[in-house]
């Protein structure tokens, strides 16, 4: 591991309107670490992970990748720092008008695109993408079928295999257990944690599932207002000591949070 994180958010901020949403980030994700970033719905978790991806710029503050400013890079170098990057989105947001296989092979393609000398033949990369569908637990016979045929545990499944296909550096992980049952997100968390131990890779996933947060997470932060209130190791996250961290992975309906619903109910609105 070297000193400069593999991650490093500095001062990041984003409003919409009159309406801030990161207001300040700091944040260092080294390489190999496992980061998980909890928080209510609206308080920028998504937001965050989209300008790590380079799709919303912010108004201030860096997002360096090694080092490297990511929105001051020259254009070509800022599409090699975003090519280093697998995203797994909440919906899986896989290509509908694609069968599987083809969904899995768009991720293979972004692999050799920068090495087209080693790019195998047509052959030799669909069945790397049959491999692909096998280290994620799904038989070949599912690489003909389209997205719609699938439940929902299977396209996290495939859409898991398409973020690992290039092998990239960072992976980021958007709610990657919602909608699915304690089993299956069982089996994405384990998929998950056995990617990262193979390859060694840096990852950041944003979610609600204390259980995935504490299973998947070497450190935890949470995000509230716009800003990290709260850092530490992801098997503190229930016992962290912070009463807003506390209230909120406890689901307390009392505490310094307070969303409009709570007040409505206290005020009798």
């Amino acid at each position: 591991m070297t000193n400069c994180p593999r991650i490093r958010i500095r001062g990041l901020k984003k409003s919409f309107g009159n309406r801030t949403i990161l207001n300040g980030i700091d944040l260092d994700i080294h390489e190999g670490t496992s980061m998980v970033i909890i928080g209510g719905s609206g308080n920028g978790k998504s937001l965050l992970l989209r300008c790590i991806l380079g799709l919303i710029e912010p108004d201030e503050g860096t997002i360096e990748i090694d080092g490297e400013d990511l929105f001051r890079a020259p254009a070509k170098r800022r599409r090699e720092l975003l090519g280093r990057i697998g995203m797994l989105f909440q919906n899986a947001a896989l290509f509908d008008s694609m069968s599987v296989l083809d969904n899995v092979l768009f991720g293979l393609k972004a692999k050799y695109k920068h090495a087209p000398s080693t790019k195998p033949s047509p052959k030799e990369m669909e069945q790397e993408a049959i491999d692909l569908l096998a280290q994620v637990g799904l038989a070949a016979s599912v690489a003909s079928l389209n997205p719609a045929e699938l439940s929902g545990g299977m396209q996290k499944r495939v859409g898991l295999a398409r973020a690992i296909a290039g092998q990239p550096d960072i992976l980021l992980f958007d709610e990657p257990t919602t909608g699915l049952d304690p089993i299956m997100s069982s089996v994405i968390d384990g998929l998950i944690i056995d990617y990262v131990h193979r390859l060694g890779s840096t990852t950041l996933t944003i979610t609600h599932d204390m259980t995935s947060a504490q299973r998947i997470g070497g450190q935890a932060a949470m995000l509230y207002k716009g800003k990290i209130i709260w850092q530490g190791r992801a098997e503190d996250v229930m016992d962290s000591g912070n009463e807003f961290v506390d209230q909120f992975t406890h689901g307390r309906r009392e505490g310094p949070i307070q969303s409009d619903v709570t007040t409505q109910v206290k005020t009798g609105a």
